[in-house]
């Protein structure tokens, strides 16, 4: 099945209800932290919030992050749609990410989990493989597929997550409880689950 559903100001495909996804980062490594043409899209609040936090998030990063948040901030504006993002290191990985054991991990929310600071990481980052993009009448929220995730989906299938399902906290913790709840009935409607 494939179409569109609208919820108030919100436009979502299908997709997010029927495909499934699990992140798997044994078998992906973390990619969606290293490869791609920019940085993690930023919200206009969380901008401050990078720079409150970096002295915090310091001793989770590498040195040559720590140099290269020094040349360019601790957020960048993207060239292409003229939206902050996270800053690259040498045009490849986001520099807040960490290496442990070959796999790509997120600094900020390392020092999260540690109970360091209070901000988990950007929202988007925490929404992947949900991407939202915003327009003048509505805001479109998609499911993303990238073949890096093909490990997620393989995964997600096995388990029967849908991918709205899997990002749960972060739907709720960028549109609420209510678009969520929405989400659901709409999930029972189409789909029968739910």
């Amino acid at each position: 099945m494939s179409g569109m559903l609208q919820i108030n100001d919100k436009i979502t495909g299908l997709a997010l209800l029927e495909e499934k996804f699990v992140c798997d980062l044994d078998k992906c490594k973390g990619a969606c932290c290293v490869q791609g043409d920019a940085g993690a899209p930023l919200l206009a609040e969380e901008i401050p919030v990078l720079k409150e936090i970096f002295p915090a998030i310091m001793g989770y990063l590498r040195a040559e992050a720590i140099e290269a948040i020094d040349i360019q901030g601790t957020h960048v504006i993207d060239e292409s749609d003229d939206e902050p993002v996270t800053p690259l290191l040498n045009q490849k990985e986001c520099v807040y990410a960490v290496f442990e054991e070959g796999i790509a991990r997120c600094a900020i929310e390392m020092a999260w989990s540690e109970g360091k600071i209070g901000f988990r990481k950007p929202v988007s980052c925490h929404l992947y493989p949900v991407r939202v993009k915003e327009y003048e009448n509505f805001t479109a929220v998609n499911y993303d597929r990238w073949p890096i995730c093909k490990p997620a989906i393989a995964n997600g299938v096995k388990l029967n997550v849908p991918v709205y399902v899997f990002c749960r906290e972060s739907i709720v913790r960028r549109f609420g409880k209510t678009f969520y709840g929405e989400l659901e009935i709409a999930a029972s409607s189409f789909t029968g689950e739910g």
